[in-house]
């Protein structure tokens, strides 16, 4: 085994951005060795020998190598071997290998490449030529560091951003338990009437909000709501419009007007309407706006007082399963200062239904890209009127996930139901 040297004479010929600094050269010959390793220390290049296929592998193992310049025909492994050997090792960097051989053919050349080789050199090279062949595998090398470095902040720009998503998220799941709990309750049995509620965000939060209170012992208040936009802006929104609608907190719920102490009356729906207009334009600094669909039932009588602010069509199911879509259609609250709301009514009979939505149902997309609409929801609401609360709301999902196919609801998914059943 030859005796390893370094030649560590520093030249001006190798940058500071070189990628090529320390080269191995291997040879069974000590001269050849000595040259060649003399010429590269000349160029700046450390240089450190090995006098076989084995002893490079040892310097390898322990020593941080950009190049290896290995001669092909040595006794024992050789160069070829040499190089497939060196690929197989696992390594954090690439390092350029150039072959030095006498063999011209150009299977013999297919064949270095073959394992692993980079470049061949004739034997005994040419110092112009050996100097340009070394400067090619440093633009590689270069090449190859710069893209591993980008590679490194990518990876860690990567496990950042999954850091703060995952953060996000779990926040995100909590804001939607929050959200969630707004409709403190999904049914109610008033006596001569039933009111049922969904809520499904099609996000971890979302801009639609239902609920009901009582005005007093002979009115129920039912709203639907859905703002504008999706995702955590049009949720914190819905939750102070919740605020505004509780029946927990009389004093600031905008459907009651406080005559005197512990005394509160209903104010007229499109009244209410007209406060949360002002609401926004004067103390909510937001680009959102949003539709209502606000009613006062009467439970002794069935009529329904309404008010619909951009929100879609209420939908009444008569006690034959026949639907008929009712309303005045109206301005969305928050888009125009000083706006004005109209107020219009219906009387419920004996086993109807009047249905409050989202338009997350009707501009609903199939596979075909066309939406349900009002025809396709009047469609499913029939198929289903035989059914009652919760499960009415179920079947109606169910119904929707079918026709979206391979789709994901696009939009939030919202419903207030009153089941008109006097004396039941």
């Amino acid at each position: 085994m030859g005796a390893l040297v370094s030649h560590d004479v520093q030249h001006d010929d190798v940058t500071g951005n070189s990628a090529v600094r320390t080269i191995l050269v291997v040879d069974d010959s000590r001269a050849q060795r000595r040259v060649l390793g003399a010429s590269l220390s000349r160029q700046g290049y450390q240089v450190i020998e090995a006098g076989s296929g084995e002893e490079a592998l040892e310097v390898l193992a322990r020593e941080d190598i950009d190049l290896i310049l290995s001669d092909w025909m040595m006794p024992g492994m050789d160069g070829l071997e040499l190089c497939r050997t060196f690929r197989a090792m696992p390594r954090e960097k690439y390092i350029y290998f150039i072959l030095l051989t006498s063999k011209t053919e150009k299977g013999a050349v297919a064949q270095g490449l073959d394992v692993g080789a980079d470049d061949f050199l004739n034997k005994p090279p040419n110092a112009d030529e050996l100097r340009s062949r070394i400067t090619a595998g440093d633009r590689i090398l270069r090449m190859e560091r710069e893209l591993q470095e980008k590679n490194r902040l990518v990876s860690a720009t990567l496990a950042e951003i999954s850091t703060l998503y995952d953060s996000v998220d779990r926040d995100l799941i909590e804001a939607r338990k929050m959200q969630q709990s707004l409709v403190r309750e999904r049914f109610r049995d008033f006596g001569n009437a039933d009111v049922s509620v969904m809520l499904r965000p099609c996000g971890h939060v979302g801009g639609d909000l239902v609920g009901f209170f009582r005005l007093d012992e002979n009115r129920v208040a039912v709203f639907s709501i859905d703002v504008s936009g999706h995702g955590i802006a049009s949720a914190l929104l819905t939750a102070r419009l919740a605020s505004y609608l509780s029946e927990g907190s009389p004093e600031h719920n905008m459907a009651l007007k406080r005559v005197a102490e512990g005394v509160h009356f209903p104010r007229p729906p499109k009244e209410v309407a007209r406060l949360l207009n002002e609401i926004m334009h004067d103390e909510i600094d937001s680009d959102h706006y949003f539709t209502l669909l606000l009613g006062y039932l009467d439970l002794r009588t069935g009529e329904v007082e309404m008010t619909q602010c951009g929100h879609p069509n209420p939908m009444l199911i008569h006690v034959d399963g026949t639907v008929e879509y009712i309303g005045t259609g109206g301005m969305p609250i928050g888009l125009i200062s000083g706006a004005e709301y109209d107020q219009f009514s219906v009387t419920l009979k004996r086993g109807e239904r009047l249905l409050f939505y989202s338009d997350g149902f009707t501009e609903c997309e199939g596979d075909d890209g066309e939406q349900l609409e009002e025809e396709g929801f009047e469609e499913m609401a029939h198929r289903n009127r035989e059914l009652a609360g919760a499960d009415f709301f179920q079947a109606l999902t169910w119904d929707l996930d079918m026709f979206c196919g391979t789709k994901e609801f696009p939009d939030d998914l919202s419903c207030a139901m009153i089941e008109f059943q006097p004396n039941k």
